[in-house]
């Protein structure tokens, strides 16, 4: 297995003190404290599928290739930045180019395309000089999330499961067996892997964002929670549906799941203060409206029918925010913005 290497820390360090630099020479004279910006804030929103809410109708772009990130034209961005607005504080966004499927690395590199439609350049270009906010979150994609349902289910390894990217991890190995699998051996060796590749890919980000954008607060997001804590409530149906929230993975697997989002989370969290970017804890935050949780549930099942179709057919949600999520996030979200921008 081929590791990438994360830079080493006098790179990581001398790029730091370009942007400090960069930001001392730049930045004007300090606002009072706790008062709110009284001129509109230059903002990029960046990400992947949970930034531009995949599954929620309709969806921006839908005349260019760009339609294929299924960026919600109502994603938490726009619901964040109207939130803002009622509160007197105005985000002049230059851009949301946050696209579902996007890997860490598509920050720096351009990112294909599903079915061959093209691709996107890389998300940093919408960084300006004068930008004074960034906003968003990626980590999800670069962990395999999608490969690691895979590897639990046999639904969606399945036709089921066709539109979800990736592969199982072991397609070699039963998918009864998964929470057993990522506990030792390869699977344990693999998770390790892709969690040392998340946590440097971060790092290099957050620091482009700094060399980009030298006077700009940045706002890492993390995911909402999927597995509640009582991970029996996944042996029910939500209202109105007959597959159950994670459809065949099993019962013993569900705690593991939730395991490698914490520790996702918990990485998140770390490279956010580790940079002195801010960071909006969203799986501490919405344990009540995990994907089990009902009538009450911010995730849409893996198989439950999003709002979104493909050639007259509806998408499953795939385990994203409904809008009830969505509006979780914005809320979440809006609240950092505000405290970060009234310091």
């Amino acid at each position: 297995m081929r590791k990438t290497t994360t830079a080493p820390r006098a790179r990581r360090l001398a790029a730091a003190a370009v942007a400090l630099g960069s930001c001392l020479a730049l930045a004007g004279p300090a606002a009072p404290a706790g008062a709110a910006p009284a001129d509109p804030v230059k903002t990029v929103f960046f990400g992947d599928s949970y930034t531009a809410n995949f599954g929620i109708a309709p969806v921006n772009n839908q005349d260019n290739e760009r339609g294929w990130c299924f960026q919600a034209t109502e994603n938490y961005p726009a619901v964040a930045t109207r939130r803002l607005a009622d509160k007197g504080i105005t985000l002049d966004v230059q851009s949301d180019v946050s696209c579902g499927g996007a890997l860490v690395e598509h920050f720096w590199k351009e990112q294909e395309l599903p079915f061959g439609a093209g691709s996107v350049p890389a998300q940093q270009g919408a960084l300006k000089e004068d930008t004074q906010l960034v906003v968003g979150g990626m980590g999800g994609n670069t962990l395999g999330f999608t490969s690691i349902l895979k590897q639990c289910s046999a639904k969606l390894r399945g036709d089921e499961g066709v539109l979800l990217p990736g592969w199982p991890v072991d397609p070699d190995q039963p998918a009864g067996e998964c929470g057993n699998f990522f506990g030792s051996g390869d699977g344990k060796e693999w998770l390790d892997y892709k969690f040392q590749r998340v946590e440097g890919e971060l790092e290099e980000m957050l620091l482009l964002m700094s060399y980009r954008s030298p006077d700009a607060q940045r706002v890492l997001v993390g995911y909402p929670r999927f597995v509640p804590q009582d991970a029996t409530k996944c042996q029910t149906a939500a209202p109105g549906q007959t597959e159950l929230p994670f459809v065949d993975i099993p019962q013993d697997a569900l705690p593991v799941l939730d395991q490698v989002q914490k520790r996702l989370n918990d990485l998140m969290k770390k490279a956010a203060a580790d940079d002195g970017a801010d960071f909006v804890d969203l799986y501490g935050r919405t344990g009540s409206n995990t994907a089990c949780d009902g009538a009450d549930r911010g995730i849409g099942g893996l198989l439950e029918n999003s709002k979104v179709e493909l050639l007259g057919q509806a998408i499953p949600w795939y385990g994203h925010p409904t809008e009830k999520g969505r509006d979780l996030q914005a809320q979440h979200v809006a609240a950092t913005i505000e405290e970060v921008l009234n310091r």
